[in-house]
């Protein structure tokens, strides 16, 4: 993995890294598989804490500071329905990101989150098609629409930029209004 980040750094700059991880497996809390959960755990979060953790060897290492910009969630502030792993493993990287960026934030290290609120991709496609399920979603989103995956670029480009020099362990939220209601 540590040539994954040195290439990384190679091809796109030696001050940025940005890492997503997804996968998720519905059902309710008392029928959850221990596997599933570990699999879930291990992509969502523990991924997540090691990639973050080479690319902070590898800025330090280097010197000059750098960016890292995680993936966190709306469930990252909810617990959400029937994905206990998810809401877990994501409400792991918003902490993670703030205790990662108050640990490098000195040595110029910025470690900052966005959390998408429902976004119009694969991975919600069944949602989508649920129309007990999506009904309330929409009736909840101000913005009256899913989020593509377009509308997290500009956050990610400014989390990414000299702009947020003096921006540590914060978790932006990109929801179309969600959290707010």
């Amino acid at each position: 993995m540590p040539a994954l980040i040195e290439r990384t750094i190679d091809d796109f700059g030696r001050s940025t890294f940005c890492q997503q991880c997804r996968d998720n497996t519905p059902g309710p809390a008392v029928e959850y598989l221990q596997n599933d959960w570990d699999a879930l755990i291990a992509v969502n979060l523990t991924a997540m804490f090691r990639l973050s953790q080479l690319a902070g060897q590898s800025m330090l290492k280097k010197g000059g500071g750098g960016k890292i910009l995680n993936i966190a969630s709306v469930l990252s502030f909810q617990g959400g329905i029937l994905v206990p792993a998810y809401a877990a493993a994501k409400g792991g990287v918003m902490q993670l990101t703030k205790a990662l960026a108050n640990e490098w934030a000195s040595k110029g290290i910025n470690v900052n989150a966005i959390a998408p609120g429902y976004m119009a991709t694969d991975n919600t496609a069944e949602l989508r098609k649920d129309p007990d399920r999506k009904s309330p979603i929409l009736e909840r989103i101000p913005a009256g629409r899913w989020g593509e995956p377009r509308d997290l670029a500009g956050a990610a480009v400014f989390l990414c930029s000299p702009a947020s020099d003096y921006v540590h362990g914060h978790v932006l939220v990109v929801d179309g209004g969600w959290m707010a209601r």
